[in-house]
């Protein structure tokens, strides 16, 4: 190891520090800063020269080489370069996706987590890896997906809990969300443990083959706190023994403490001018570097913050990612809330550019679905695309992002299989995890060997995903949710690298001609009908609502046509109501009739007929907690 002392007469211009090293490797160097400065407490300052910092513009950063490698839990990280790789060939016949926004359906899923089972039938070295990804784009084909929304992979260090005696020092975090750096891709999610240099060519190749499929890559990226903690428990890495007071959100008048609207022991400074550009620097990395089509912000609340944590009407960053030339491309997508709770779903400052998290719509259709009364309205309302939130200035439906199941919460099994969360496996007391899950059992707490139930439960997990498929915005779905992955009631399974969050391969194929069947035909109908996919918020004369009494609280029955310029319209009817609903059927359209599209009461195949089931009468009996599409074709 050598080090080398600056002197600020000679190795700093202005704000930037600099020095000239010759003859060094072109690349697999690892470098770090040493750091010292005012010891004092209370003004926001945590130096301390012991540590070697990483350089919060590396990007490649080198650790651990294995992915969860208990053996080296205390292994340090460095930034690292690569000077002598040619720029990578992304082919004459390249092309990006560039999907619109109102055409997009997003399949949200971790890189690790896809294949990392061996299930996957993937070799061991690539298994859990970006090269993992390409092996299974054609099951991402074959349930009609054409946007990934990927769990972080920033360089995160998946160890931290085990590096001191906690109470969840057994947990892995496979989730990622606890960035080291903000430019490096995670390392460990190389094959074969091939560390940084191979990380990032990897990543690489994953972009490229999931364009030339026409499935667009947006990351899940976490720029409101870092993975060093609070000041109880600091894990410092990087930018707290660099400059904390510029960092971080620090509270003056209580000794300078950490404040923390993140969850998770600090907050970053993001309008800080420093951080600002810090971020913008690398969101533009990834659009420039590694060809990504888009961001969802995590937490993105934070980034609406002042120094002090107040809220700011115009914030800066927000602002400058919207107007960005290099980022204009780039399809951008904001958690509209955080742990201080600044909820500004509908109200996300936006510029017009910014689509959100639709919170209201997850909760609003679960609770209709599920069968709680005087919800219809509110379902109608969000599944028309939450006009209410998103009709303002020049946004449009695609701005809400509509889902059901997201990472965090139940998945889509559990959410019909489970009224409380089971989150002992976490070692926080069951503290964790979110209690308004506005989920139903069917009639029993978990697994069951009752065929009413189960049948109850499938029922209600195809219905769920039509109401998202024909929904007005921009749906998203879970990994898993295809098959019907269960947790068995966790609702934050953040740290378990295992089956719990692990794709599992062998249950896809015994749901392959069901569930899965019904998932991808139906992702399938919404990307081939244009009425379900309109740019604009839908208009009186392009929708008939089958309702004359909206205000009766009891009724949990919604049906409704929307209508296509040349006749293709299309009949919806969800029955939340635990007996069956006798509805008269409207007349098709001219030269016309109505045929059985979807019927969740019915078995598979018969559940979705692509083509449709002539013969539709007057009349439809449509069964318990059940839905309907009638297609009127000629």
């Amino acid at each position: 190891m050598i080090e080398f002392s600056l002197d600020p007469q000679v190795n700093k211009t202005g704000d930037i520090w600099h020095i000239c090293i010759e003859d060094l490797p072109r690349k697999n160097v690892l470098y770090g800063y040493r750091i010292n400065g005012p010891q004092d407490w209370h003004q926001g300052h945590r130096f301390d020269y012991g540590n070697i910092l990483i350089d919060p513009y590396a990007k490649l950063i080198e650790g651990s080489r294995v992915f969860g490698d208990a053996s080296n839990k205390m292994s340090k990280f460095f930034g690292t370069y690569d000077f002598d790789c040619l720029p990578f060939d992304w082919g004459e016949n390249y092309k990006l996706p560039n999907i619109p926004e109102n055409e997009i359906v997003i399949y949200e899923m971790n890189v690790r987590a896809f294949t990392a089972d061996e299930s996957s039938e993937l070799a061991p070295n690539i298994s859990g890896s970006y090269l993992g990804v390409i092996e299974k784009i054609p099951h991402l084909l074959e349930l009609g997906v054409n946007a990934v929304e990927l769990l972080p992979v920033f360089e995160f260090d998946e160890m931290e809990f085990q590096r001191r005696p906690n109470p969840r020092d057994h947990l892995i975090n496979t989730w990622g969300y606890s960035t080291i750096n903000f430019f490096a891709p995670m390392s460990r999610y190389a094959s074969n443990g091939g560390g940084p240099i191979n990380a990032s060519l990897e990543f690489k190749k994953m972009v490229k083959a999931l364009h030339d499929a026409g499935i667009e890559v947006i990351l899940d990226v976490v720029y409101n706190h870092t993975n060093e903690a609070d000041d109880e428990n600091p894990y410092t890495t990087s930018f707290r023994g660099i400059d904390n007071k510029v960092y971080y959100m620090v509270d003056l008048d209580n000794n300078a403490r950490l404040l923390n609207f993140s969850g998770c022991g600090n907050t970053l400074n993001c309008n800080h001018p420093v951080v600002m550009e810090l971020i913008l620097e690398s969101l533009r990395h990834w659009v420039f570097e590694y060809h990504v089509d888009g961001f969802r912000f995590d937490l993105a609340s934070v980034l609406c913050r002042g120094p002090d944590g107040t809220q700011l009407s115009a914030p800066p960053l927000i602002k400058a990612i919207a107007k960005d030339s290099i980022l204009s491309r780039c399809k951008i997508i904001a958690e509209p809330w955080d742990c201080g709770g600044l909820y500004l779903v509908g109200k996300f400052p936006n510029w017009d550019r910014w689509a959100e998290w639709n919170g209201i719509y997850r909760d609003d259709v679960r609770r209709f679905i599920k069968g709680d009364k005087g919800m219809k309205g509110s379902f109608a309302t969000r599944i028309a695309g939450s006009a209410d939130l998103y009709r303002v200035n020049k946004r449009r439906p695609c701005h809400s992002i509509n889902f059901v199941i997201a990472h965090d919460g139940f998945t889509l099994s559990d959410l019909v299989s489970y009224n409380f969360k089971h989150n002992d496996a976490n070692g926080e007391g069951g503290n964790d995890g979110t209690n308004d899950n506005f989920s139903w059992n069917c009639g029993f707490e978990g697994e069951t060997a009752d065929t009413n139930i189960k049948a109850l439960r499938l029922r209600q997990m195809k219905n769920f995903h039509v109401a998202l498929m024909i929904s007005q915005g921009t749906p998203m779905m879970l990994m898993g949710d295809e098959y019907g992955h269960t947790r068995y009631g966790n609702n934050n399974s953040y740290g378990h690298d295992n089956a719990l969050n692990h794709f599992q391969w062998g249950q896809l194929k015994d749901k392959k001609n069901n569930l899965f069947r019904f998932f991808s035909e139906m992702i399938k109908f919404r990307r081939s009908h244009h009425v379900l996919t309109r740019a604009n918020f839908i208009s009186k004369n392009e929708v008939t609502w089958h309702e004359d009494n909206w205000e009766n609280y009891e009724s949990r029955f919604l049906a409704f046509t929307l209508h296509e310029e040349n006749g293709g319209d299309l009949y919806m009817g969800f029955n939340a109501h635990g007996d069956f609903v006798k509805v008269v059927i409207p007349s098709p359209p001219q030269r016309r009739q109505w045929y059985r599209v979807v019927d969740t009461n019915l078995e598979s195949p018969s559940d979705f007929v692509a083509e449709g089931v002539s013969g539709v009468k007057e009349t439809y009996n449509v069964a318990p907690y059940s839905c309907i599409i009638l297609e009127a074709k000629p």
